[in-house]
């Protein structure tokens, strides 16, 4: 978003003194919407009424929507501002953890400008236009991050892009209105933009509910009351556990402290969490606070010989005992929070000290809750390698699906969509012969490319074929990850040549690109190990060789060859061979520090034709080796 230090002065770019441009002007993970009438037969005095209107509607809209959806920290909201000329609506709701939150606000937004003809909305991130990021692959050139400050705008549930103005500068949000308002028609809309930045929204509003778990714990019976009398607290206290440090458990670690909710009277109910609240408590390892340690010890004997009824009642015990020692904590300044529904607590706490047990609900009253029973499935919180291998292969696991259903052939529809994104994006990528290594466009080429190519042709083809064999060839390296992935294989029209190794002495050629000094780099490598030896693919069998100035250690046979061009064939084997110690030495070191996984020194070695054996052990373990 762009500041009014730069507004005043448009002439800053990155780099210069006073831009200001990058700097984060929202809280993170928070985001912001603003809310505009913009129509020339509306007379100013009606647009605050206008806007009064948009915003009780707005709140009927996210009432009926999220009805019974959990907000990690903040809901929507709207409220009146009058800024720099400008009256509109505002709103800002910091999503904390739940990535959700700010698409569903996004989601509300999109649909309340359906009903709303000259309404338009502009939403931002701590990250700026975080929906242009969504389309970053699809944007037009001339939209840059530099420039694209209060660009992006939402009307009749489309998205719509301020083109540039002649010069190429930021805009500030009234000159952003002031084009809404005087040249609507000159905005740009383009299909692919919107979709890619709607992605996210094609699973709404199914994804509400889908967003939501429900899980049977035990807990005091005072606290099941609050949870069924408020049971959006559970994200505050959620929240409260989570980020719990050493002042705020004191009291809980207190053996003489006065508990709001002590482990007694215990039931087991039915709570609604959202995902991400109920991975956040599932996550956590916690030590049981004194008073429930007894209780703790008691259910975990239990569930050691005992039946899986135990093991599940041990598990609900657990999960209990944290989302009440998250309560215990929240209660301890529930009066003074800036929290709504934290201040809440604390005066349903009041009015449940005051009337005492007569208010506390009976197990009859329990059991006739809404979803008093209800428990979902948690395998979603468990990576399962396999099924994942089946959704990338386009299969579902366990019995077929028909064809009629959406998802037939895939495990899960969701997983498909994002899935099927990424593989499309990454092959666009891999298909764009205009992208370098770092993603971005390369818009200049070396003029005398050509001429080098051409001259690395002839100097390649007076390699030996030996050379060709180890050498490491970058084009058909690319060419078959392109045909493993399934993408088409590079022409071999487009293959280039790089430069044979330079003579000794002779300086790397620091103009060229970076390819090139990696691939010189690598024919220097290359050339040290042939002149040692250590290349040669089809050594004589001979007896272990020794290094001169070591002791006699045995190195793997493919590893000792003879380089001296003057040795005879009947030399014996226990003559000294000048081989470089340290860098035979640093090779198998490296290869044992792999630890048998992939690395560079066993691909490096591989690709010269070295198949070392895996290391099973120190010399420590020479017991434990085969």
């Amino acid at each position: 978003m762009a500041t009014s230090k730069e507004a005043d002065n448009p002439e800053l770019r990155p780099g210069d003194e006073g831009f200001q441009g990058f700097q984060m002007q929202l809280p993170e993970n928070c985001i912001e919407y603003m809310l505009f009438i913009l129509d020339a037969q509306v007379d100013n005095k009606k647009v605050l009424s206008s806007l009064e209107e948009v915003r009780k509607a707005a709140l009927r809209l996210a009432d009926d929507l999220t009805k019974d959806y959990i907000w990690q920290r903040d809901s929507f909201n709207l409220e009146l501002k009058h800024e720099k000329g400008l009256a509109y609506l505002w709103g800002s709701t910091d999503y904390g953890d739940c990535v959700e939150d700010e698409w569903l606000v996004v989601y509300l937004l999109r649909e309340l400008t359906k009903s709303f003809s000259n309404l338009w909305v502009r939403v931002a991130d701590s990250d700026g236009e975080f929906l242009l990021v969504e389309a970053a692959n699809v944007l037009p050139k001339w939209l840059s991050p530099e420039i694209d400050a209060n660009r992006v705008w939402i009307r009749d549930g489309k998205l719509h892009l301020i083109p540039l103005s002649g010069d190429e500068r930021s805009l500030s949000l009234p000159d952003a209105v002031k084009v809404l308002e005087s040249k609507p028609e000159t905005l740009v809309h383009s299909p692919f933009v919107e979709a890619e930045a709607f992605y996210r929204l094609e699973k709404y509003p199914g994804q509400i509910s889908e967003h939501l778990h429900h899980s049977k714990i035990t807990v005091p019976r005072k606290l099941a009351y609050i949870l069924h009398d408020r049971p959006k607290a559970i994200a505050p206290a959620t929240e409260a556990f989570y980020l719990r440090d050493a002042f705020s458990l004191k009291p809980l670690l207190s053996e003489k402290a006065t508990l709001t909710f002590p482990p007694v009277d215990l039931v087991t109910v039915s709570v609604r969490f959202t995902k991400v609240l109920f991975a956040q408590l599932k996550s956590q390892r916690f030590e049981p606070p004194p008073a429930w340690k007894s209780l703790m010890q008691a259910a975990e004997t239990e569930a050691i010989n005992g039946t899986d009824e135990a093991q599940k009642k041990l598990a609900q015990l657990e999960m209990g005992m944290k989302v009440t020692s998250g309560f215990e904590m929240l209660a301890k300044k529930a009066a003074k929070s800036n929290n709504r529904i934290v201040r809440e607590i604390a005066i349903v706490l009041e009015d449940l000290e005051e009337d005492g047990d007569s208010a506390m609900p009976t197990d009859a009253d329990i059991k006739a809750w809404k979803d008093f029973d209800r428990e979902d499935d948690e395998s979603w919180l468990d990576i399962n390698y396999n099924d994942f291998e089946r959704e990338l292969e386009g299969r579902a696991s366990g019995k077929p699906k028909s064809k009629s259903d959406k998802s037939a052939g895939f495990g899960d529809f969701a997983a498909q969509a994002d899935l099927k994104k990424i593989v499309s994006r990454f092959e666009a990528f891999l298909n764009d012969e205009e992208a370098g290594m770092d993603g971005a466009e390369l818009d200049e080429m070396d003029e005398d490319d050509d001429d080098e190519d051409e001259d690395d042709e002839m100097d390649t083809d007076d390699d030996s074929e030996m050379d060709k064999e180890v050498s490491f060839d970058e084009n058909q390296f690319a060419s078959m990850m392109r045909e493993m992935m399934g993408f088409p294989s590079q022409p071999e029209g487009d293959k280039v040549q790089l430069p044979d190794n330079p003579p000794k002495g002779k300086e790397v050629d620091t103009n060229l690109d970076d390819d090139a000094e990696i691939q010189q780099l690598m024919k220097h490598f290359e050339s040290e190990l042939k002149a040692h030896g250590a290349l040669d693919l089809d050594p004589k069998p001979e007896k272990p060789a020794t290094i001169k100035g070591k002791a006699k250690e045995q190195l793997p046979q493919t590893s000792t060859s003879p380089t001296d061009e003057g040795a005879d064939d009947d030399e014996s084997g226990d003559d000294e061979v000048d081989i470089d110690y340290n860098l035979a030495k640093n090779l198998l070191e490296s290869f044992k520090g792999q630890a048998g996984l992939a690395g560079p020194a066993g691909n490096i070695l591989s690709m010269m034709g070295f198949q070392l054996p895996r290391d099973e052990g120190d010399d420590d373990d020479d017991e434990k080796a085969p």
